[in-house]
Parts: structure tokens; sequence; C-alpha cells
């Protein structure tokens, strides 16, 4: 990204010579503003698709309540308490809040005290020498060196907040997502339970034709071969059953081994819950990734202030004070008492451009946390569309899907009846019974779909989430 713009608006320290006199604090650097990001006027992708009313919201931090479903609360209540990867996130927002108490720090004097007793023999004398001292020092911040590391920390930290929401709200999607293609594999299961059932009984409605002669041997043994091939697909879905089932297990804190969920089949009469979609430009506001990124640029933008005021004097205040003989005895007496006072004023005139490649550096941060936070603003507005299209078409097609469905069972009652009648072979019959069993799974995988892509748009749209949380754990101010 190009830094001229960047440069042009720079501002060094606004400070006059009577100012320097009077000792008055002035800042290094540039003040920060918010960058502007593109933002359209509305969501492309919204179309006609049902949204929210106005007294319809995503309640904070529990955005699952939407799907009124207890086991899916139960686990996601679990998460935020349990889940390894929040726990990390927030020991990292510890921490920056850690720093900045440490940066602040920097505001006040630091004492330091000591004591010594030494003995020395030179030229045929012996002496002793017994010192107790106490120093203190104290830098005062005038060109704003202290401010801009208080200010960077903090926007840092508001950053770690921001990131310990956006892992959270990413284990609890995540969970929702696993959890509904769990409760998908577990409608499938009911469905293979269902269609296993009528096989078998199409297989005993074959022997009873091949015992009288009606039908051939290989009627018998289609009938078999199929009820096997539906037995064989039944049991290879416990194999995703059991993955989503650990990986449940992983986000909720819980060994694989010792974690279950009891089968409950979607209902494949659900709808996904209309979600209170926003304008674009709350998109802003409401996820914290977005959020974090924008703090990282103010943190950026304080760094550059850190390294220009290293183009200035130190200026430092030094008093010390104790005692200090060659006798114990008369050690801590009034003679014995030392002290000094006075400041100190230091200025580096050449370093071969350390300072400069410095404040480049901080320049070129900037310029990079800025283009950072403009790519994570066009990913959020990709992934509202992303989901609002999914949403939109899926929906489509489970109007389609689920007349399909109705279809293909008329068409195996008809090709059942007319086997039954000996004017279709076998072959018809299987051929309506394998049609009506693929459109069934195909409804049930459109509905999982959709709710996942619900969860989706709700991850895409903060979950919920304000910008305000991640500047309230740490405030805005110095």
């Amino acid at each position: 990204m190009n830094s001229k713009p960047f440069l042009t608006n720079f501002r060094w320290p606004r400070c006059s010579a009577m100012a320097m006199i009077l000792l008055s604090a002035c800042t290094a650097g540039p003040d920060y503003h918010r960058p502007s990001a593109e933002v359209p006027a509305n969501f492309k992708e919204l179309g006609d698709w049902k949204v929210a009313q106005p007294s319809d919201h995503l309640k904070r931090s529990q955005w699952w309540e939407v799907y009124h479903d207890e086991q899916l609360a139960t686990l996601e209540s679990a998460v935020s308490i349990a889940n390894q990867n929040v726990r990390a996130a927030e020991a990292q927002l510890r921490q920056a809040r850690a720093v900045i108490q440490g940066a602040r720090a920097q505001y006040f004097p630091t004492v330091t005290s000591g004591t010594s007793a030494t003995r020395s023999h030179s030229a045929n004398t012996t002496t002793s020498k017994f010192a107790l001292n106490v120093n203190a020092s104290w830098e005062p911040d005038f060109w704003g060196r202290i401010r801009r590391t208080v200010e960077a920390d903090t926007a840092s930290a508001q950053a770690s907040a921001a990131d310990l929401e956006t892992v959270r709200l990413l284990a609890q999607t995540e969970l929702a997502q696993n959890y509904f293609l769990l409760r998908g594999i577990d409608a499938q299961r009911k469905l293979f339970d269902d269609t296993i059932a009528g096989y078998q009984r199409s297989l005993q409605l074959t022997k009873n034709q091949y015992a009288v002669g009606v039908v051939a041997k290989v009627d018998v043994v289609q009938a078999e071969a199929q009820l096997k091939t539906a037995q064989a697909q039944a049991i290879d879905l416990r194999v995703q059953r059991a993955q989503l089932e650990h990986a449940i297990a992983v986000l909720v804190g819980k060994p694989a081994s010792d974690f279950s969920i009891a089968p409950s089949p979607l209902v494949l009469s659900t709808i996904p819950p209309p979600l209170p979609v926003g304008v674009p430009s709350q998109l802003l506001e409401r996820r914290p990734d977005v959020a974090g990124a924008e703090r990282r640029i103010a943190a950026a933008n304080a760094q550059i202030g850190v390294a220009n005021a290293a183009f200035f004097p130190a200026f430092v205040l030094a008093a010390g004070g104790g005692f200090e003989s060659s006798s114990l005895a008369k050690w801590l007496s009034l003679p014995s008492r030392i002290w000094s006072l006075g400041p100190a004023l230091a200025q580096t005139l050449f370093d071969a451009g350390a300072r400069r490649a410095q404040s480049a550096q901080a320049i070129a941060a900037y310029d990079g946390s800025v283009a950072a936070y403009r790519q994570t603003v066009l990913n959020g507005f990709q992934e509202v569309e992303d989901n609002l299209a999914a949403l939109r078409i899926l929906q489509e097609e489970a109007m389609v899907q689920d007349d399909a469905v109705k279809a293909s069972q008329q068409a195996v009652t008809l090709a059942t009846n007319q086997y039954k009648a000996g004017t279709v072979s076998y072959i018809n019959v299987i051929t309506a019974q394998s049609t009506a069993l693929n459109n069934k799974r195909n409804a049930v995988d459109i509905l999982s779909r959709r709710l996942t892509a619900s969860v989706l748009l709700i991850k895409a749209l903060g979950g919920g989430w304000n910008v305000a949380e991640s500047t309230s754990t740490t405030g805005r101010g110095n």
C-alpha cells in the first residue's frame, strides 16, 4: 500500500519552545482515525428470503436459542467453559491486560534501594565501606512515548478481547454445524430403518411369489441384494456419526471416549428460523474479527508515535540518598548521610539510520494492518452473501425435492401393486424403491444444509455480538 498519503498527513509533536521550557507534554506521531472501508448499500443476495421482523433479535452470546433445541443449548453452554481454544484466547486477553498495566507503570518514578559492605586492601592499608542507598528516577513523558505505548497496548488488548469472541463464536458455530449434521445422520438412519423394514417385506413377498411359481428365482435374488445394499449403507452412516460425535466432544472439552449423544433425528418439516440480517454498515460493528482488525490498526498507529519519539532527547530526573561510612559504628549517623539530585538530558546524535528504519517499519506495519482490516471486511460481506444465497436457493430446492419425494413414493406404491398383479417385473419395484430412497436422503441432506447455512449466516453476522463488548473490557482511554 502506498504510504505517501499517510506521510502527507503526518504530524510531528505539537510543541513550542515555551512549552518545552514549561515541561508541557506533547505527543509524537499521528492521532488515530479509523480508516474507511468499502461498504455496499444492501446485501445483493437477500432477495425475497424472509428475514426477521424488527422485534426479532439474536440474544447476545445465546444466539442458538433461536433453534429451540435443549440438547444444542446444553452443549453450547459448555463451549465457553470447557473449550480449550477459548481458554487459550482468554489467557491471551489477560496477558494483554497485564501488558497495559506494565506500560502505565512507566508514568511513575522508579525507586530502588540497596545496601552493601565491602572490605579492601591496598598498599598495606585495609579499609571498610558500608553503604545504604535509596535511588529514584523519573522520565517525564514530554514526547508522548509512554502515552503512545499505553495507547498501542490498550488497542492490542481490545483486539485480544475481540479475538476471544471470534474464537468463542467459531467454536459455537462449529458445534452447531456438527450437531445439525449429526441429527441429519440420525434422520437418515431412521429413514434406512424404515426402508430396510419395507425391503424385508418386499423380500418376503417375492419369496411367497416364488414359492407358488409366480416369479422366477432372479426376483428373490434381486430383492435380497437390494436389502443387503441398504443394510450396508445404514452401517456406513455409523462412521460419519461417530466422527461428528467425537468432534463435538472436543469442542465441549470432553474426551471422545467418555462422550455420547443419544440419537434424535431431524424432523423433515423443520424450517430454519428467520434471522435479523440488518444493513451492511452494521456488519462492521457486529463482527468481532472486523473489530479486532480495526483495533490492530489503532495499535499500529500508536506504534508510529513510539518510534518517532525516539528522535527527541530523553530527559530524566534522578535523586538519591542514604548513608555511607568506613565505620560500621558511624554508618547510620548524620555525618555519614549522602544525597544527590539532578536532571539528565541525552540525545542520540548518530545511529546510522536506525531510528528512521524503525519509523519506516512502524508506518509499513500500519499500512499492512489497514489492508488486513479491509480484507477482513470484504471477507465478512462475502460470507453473508454466500449464506444468504445458500438459504434462498436451498429453500427453493427443498420445495422441489419435497415434490420429488411425494412422486417417488407414489411410484413405489404403483410399481408394487403392478408387480403383485403380475404386469411388471420386480426390477420396476427395485428401481422405484431406490429412487424413493435417494429422494428422501436428498431431502434430509437439504434440510441439514439449510440449518448449517443458517448457523454460518449467524456467524457471518457476528452471532449477536457488538463492538462495544471489546472496548468495555479494556477502555479506549489512556
